[in-house]
């Protein structure tokens, strides 16, 4: 569980509903106003949906769980210090004696670059290959963040079309004053609801899956790193320092 995620929406969701209560507003009336909900949740996923292709939606779906359970990532530090054995190894044995190690290895990303090694490919068509491959990554991300993004877009805009709507209602009313008020309230939720997603849940979570990408991707180009320096036979100890460097020195505790 990503508790970063957790503790942010719970603080957005605590300082607005509680906040409300402050002001005397309802907030129970934010969610008993199933019209409202079903303006802006409905439209705004209706609309998301048909602008962007069926894989796309669904691969959206499936940025959900990761947002909150991202599973386990290799550690920058750990992936360094693989390396740095690997490069023992080759160094005693041959690129040929890493053949054994990565039949075991959990970091799919670095076992193909040391296969790729290992079978006496060139160092540039190593990091093509694997630049590669990197590349199609971010794309992909790039079309999920904006599935996220889009919502975002998207949500204010069902949330004013349900005020106008809510509105409608209220002024074929205007022969009762009781209930204006109340009717007025009520189109106003639809704005909230929209807004709120917006800024509360779907942004955020956009730039949240902006940021996993980022270290994904900046674990693999490490990686590519490495496996080019180990391909290149660099002196353990050079590699381990030269990899190093690249991190920030609170992941440095494995140097």
């Amino acid at each position: 569980m990503d508790l970063a995620v957790l503790i942010g929406a719970l603080l957005a969701f605590g300082g607005v509903f509680v906040g409300m209560i402050f002001k005397g507003a309802d907030p129970v009336q934010m969610f008993t106003n199933y019209a409202a909900l079903l303006v802006v949740i409905v439209g705004t996923i209706g609309a998301v949906v048909a602008s962007h292709s069926m894989n796309d939606n669904m691969n959206a779906l499936k940025a959900f769980k990761k947002l909150f359970m991202p599973g386990k990532q290799p550690e920058p530090a750990a992936t360094i210090e693989k390396l740095v054995a690997m490069s023992e190894t080759a160094r005693r044995e041959g690129l040929l004696g890493l053949e054994d190690m990565t039949k075991n290895m959990d970091d799919e990303f670095l076992k193909r670059g040391v296969q790729l090694a290992v079978d006496g490919t060139d160092a540039a068509t190593i990091y093509d290959t694997l630049t590669a491959e990197v590349k199609s990554m971010k794309e992909r991300h790039k079309v999920t963040q904006g599935w996220f993004v889009a919502t975002g877009v998207f949500a204010p805009t069902f949330g004013i079309i349900g005020a106008v709507i809510g509105l409608m209602a209220v002024m074929s009313k205007l022969d009762d004053p009781t209930q204006l008020g109340h009717g007025i309230a009520a189109a106003f939720v639809a704005t909230f609801w929209g807004v709120f997603m917006a800024n509360g849940m779907f942004l955020p979570w956009a730039a949240r899956l902006k940021r996993q990408s980022a270290e994904e991707a900046n674990q693999r180009e490490l990686t590519i790193q490495g496996v080019i320096a180990l391909q290149s036979g660099m002196a353990p100890r050079a590699l381990g320092e030269r990899l190093y460097g690249a991190l920030p020195p609170a992941q440095r505790k494995a140097s």
